[in-house]
């Protein structure tokens, strides 16, 4: 049984103005996406800005999204590393802390062969009873989980059940749909490809878009499973232009700016992450006032 169906945010960690975490403000985002519909909420994913978290405040994060959410919802954890040893520990904490799933980006800079991310996958899903996601995004990590890999883990490994696919490549995604029959939950990891990937089978997205446009991102999916297929297509291309503006710079900076517009208090960003630009802001604003989000 899949772990979710539909749009899960991939929520920002919000942060106060001398770097700490902002839980009284991560709180408010939990509430305004429970609130508006969202399927599940995906913790200390790239758009959380897992990569400059130490191991505590990662955990810390985790946990207290947990208590949050309190069970309305699933909560997916990120809780990938490019040390295997580390996303062990990671995950095995992240279970203890009451998740209902986990999401393991594939290890970055190392460039593991194929085998080499079977074994490290594999390895960290022994080591839990919960259902994984592999995150496939090959340009942040340098490395593309091939669909045969992602399709022996899913038939060799119980508790790896699916893949958030941020590849962008629509062929090889197809190919993935193609040859796993079935024994692969795919979700999109491109807001601007949530209906095409569901059109070849996907059950929804995780998604950056739905931290500003959780109602919408909610209803893009839920239309296309309910059938509407060209009620979604219409959310989503009425989506583009929004959904462009939100990786102008690299993610998570536009959509905390976006958030920041909204009065959602998410805060500042952790270096090397830097403020957005002020002529791609004044174009984001733009679009968010068009979309009618502001």
């Amino acid at each position: 049984m899949a772990i979710f169906k539909g749009a899960g945010v991939a929520i920002v960690t919000p942060m106060k103005e001398n770097g700490e975490v902002n839980y009284e403000s991560m709180a408010k985002l939990v509430e305004f996406q429970i609130e508006n519909g969202t399927d599940a909420v995906i913790v200390c994913g790239t758009t959380g800005e897992s990569s400059t978290l130490t191991h505590e405040e990662h955990l810390d994060v985790i946990g207290e999204c947990v208590k949050m959410v309190a069970g309305r919802i699933p909560v997916i954890a990120g809780t990938g590393s490019n040390c295997t040893e580390t996303a062990v520990y990671l995950s095995t904490e992240a279970e203890k802390l009451g998740v209902d799933g986990l999401l393991l980006v594939s290890p970055y800079y190392n460039k593991a062969t194929q085998n080499g991310l079977y074994r490290h996958f594999r390895t960290v899903a022994e080591s839990v009873k919960l259902p994984i996601l592999l995150y496939n995004v090959p340009s942040r990590t340098g490395c593309n989980i091939l669909p045969e890999t992602v399709v022996r883990l899913c038939r060799d490994v119980e508790n790896i059940v699916g893949v958030k696919e941020a590849s962008g490549n629509i062929s090889q995604i197809a190919h993935l749909a193609a040859i796993s029959q079935g024994c692969v939950d795919i979700y999109s990891g491109n807001d601007d490809q949530i209906v095409p990937i569901m059109a070849l089978g996907g059950l929804g997205v995780i998604s950056v878009l739905s931290n500003v446009a959780p109602r919408q991102t909610h209803e893009i999916c839920q239309k296309f499973l309910d059938g509407d297929v060209a009620g979604s297509r219409k959310m989503q291309l009425e989506a583009m232009n929004l959904c462009n503006a939100l990786f102008c710079e690299v993610n998570p900076i536009p959509v905390k700016k976006a958030l920041n517009l909204m009065g959602m208090n998410a805060g500042t960003l952790r270096m090397p992450l830097t403020e957005m630009e002020d002529a791609n802001a004044a174009k984001l604003e733009k679009v968010m006032k068009e979309y009618g989000i502001l």
